[in-house]
């Protein structure tokens, strides 16, 4: 699934149509068959109270994947931050230049992801991504060709400490590319349909208790809004702010 069909509101506004759109259906049908027993209409409602406690089920194990990512991709930012003002210190280690290259780069490369952490434009991410990619080039050719010219263990450290925050960004990609799956998505979206089908079909003249049947619509909708929000990295409102990374920013000396 596209990143555009997975936007929070999107899933808000397609998932209310569809669950109204069934609890009508579910009205439609119950007048085609007008004459119910007692012990159907105790039987249906058995049947929708299990179906409305599987959805529950479902939804929860989904609410909580998506918190774990979420934590994850909050993790990777604290990692990513650590990684790069270890490399920063670490770099004094090497000669002047070489170290006030590095520290240059640094600086470049820190505000670059701090604006793969606030960026929302498609276009504008791919821009700071093919930027990053060039600044982690530099980054490596940095510290390799003074570890390539000398050998020691104090240049060893600075060169594992830039594949550190090499790794890191890595992983946090990695993160944001971890959604929930489409196959979670498609269980509940089942689940729910029929579980509305069956609020229309089992309710009470349905005329006069026209709200009380927007009940659950709405409710499934703002669970899976709340879901889909959270899953989201980029389109979210639910997002991860760069907090490390900017206070790591305000740390380092002026440029």
């Amino acid at each position: 699934m596209s990143d555009e069909l997975r936007s929070p509101f999107l899933i808000l506004a397609i998932a209310f149509i569809l669950m109204w759109s069934s609890v009508w259906l579910g009205v439609a049908l119950r007048k085609r068959h007008r004459e119910m027993d007692v012990e159907v209409s105790h039987d249906l409602e058995i049947i929708l109270a299990s179906t409305l406690t599987l959805l529950g089920l479902i939804i929860g194990f989904s609410f909580s994947m998506a918190v774990n990512r979420y934590d994850q991709r909050k993790n990777y930012e604290e990692a990513e931050a650590n990684a790069i003002g270890t490399e920063y210190v670490r770099a004094n280690m090497l000669s002047a230049v070489d170290a006030a290259r590095v520290h240059t780069l640094l600086r470049n490369y820190l505000d670059e992801r701090i604006s793969f952490y606030e960026t929302r434009d498609r276009k504008q991410l791919q821009e700071v991504n093919a930027r990053t990619a060039q600044l982690q080039d530099a980054l490596w050719s940095a510290v390799q060709v003074p570890a390539a010219a000398q050998q020691t263990p104090i240049l060893a450290l600075v060169l594992s400490g830039m594949n550190d925050v090499l790794n890191s960004q890595g992983y946090t990609q990695a993160a944001w590319w971890n959604r929930i799956p489409i196959g979670a998505w498609g269980m509940m979206a089942m689940v729910a349909l029929c579980s509305c089908i069956l609020v229309g079909y089992t309710a009470h003249r349905p005329r006069e208790g026209f709200f009380r049947l927007l009940v659950v619509p709405i409710v499934l909708s703002i669970a899976f809004f709340l879901i889909g929000d959270i899953d989201s990295p980029s389109r979210g409102g639910i997002r991860v702010l760069p907090q490390n990374l900017r206070s790591l920013a305000q740390s380092l000396p002026a440029r």
